[in-house]
């Protein structure tokens, strides 16, 4: 028996409701995918996420997504990747800017490639490595006291 007359398609505000309907129509919608792929011999895919992070796919059989998201592709002209790619080409970039600078660096801090500084830059670098020493020396001067305080604690323990 059907449903008498229509009703106004808008997100149900019943969490249980919701899951409810989504779990029914998303088994339909499966159902219809392997249907279609089955009866007209068409390469089908449906992904489906749902609002609580799962995710539900379908795929004709001897198809695979990749094939048909590109024959999707070349169909309508556009191209599902191409911002992701860019993205990435930006980020690798970027980080490849980093490593070479880092790299300069730490050639340099260990006495290398000096002849390419000016002065100013030359002088910044001899402040990093005065400072670098200072903090070396204070963790020195640390463990030397701390040591020297543990051996006279055992030598007055020692009998």
């Amino acid at each position: 028996m059907g449903r008498l007359g229509k009703f106004e398609i808008k997100r149900i505000e019943d969490a249980t409701s919701r899951q409810v309907s989504y779990s029914k129509r998303r088994s339909g919608i499966m159902k219809k995918a392997r249907e279609l792929a089955v009866l007209c011999d068409a390469q089908v895919a449906v992904v489906m996420l749902s609002s609580t992070g799962k995710h539900h796919h379908f795929c004709s059989d001897g198809a695979e997504y990749k094939g048909i998201f590109d024959r999707y592709q070349q169909a309508t002209g556009t191209s599902l990747w191409t911002e992701q790619y860019e993205n990435m080409q930006r980020t690798l970039s970027r980080l490849k800017s980093i490593n070479r600078n880092l790299r300069t660096e730490i050639r340099q801090r260990m006495g290398e490639d000096l002849d390419a500084l000016e002065f100013k830059e030359l002088r910044g670098l001899e402040q990093n490595v005065d400072a670098a020493l200072e903090v070396v020396r204070q963790r020195k001067y640390h463990v030397i006291t701390r040591q020297t305080e543990i051996y006279k604690k055992k030598v007055r323990t020692f009998p």
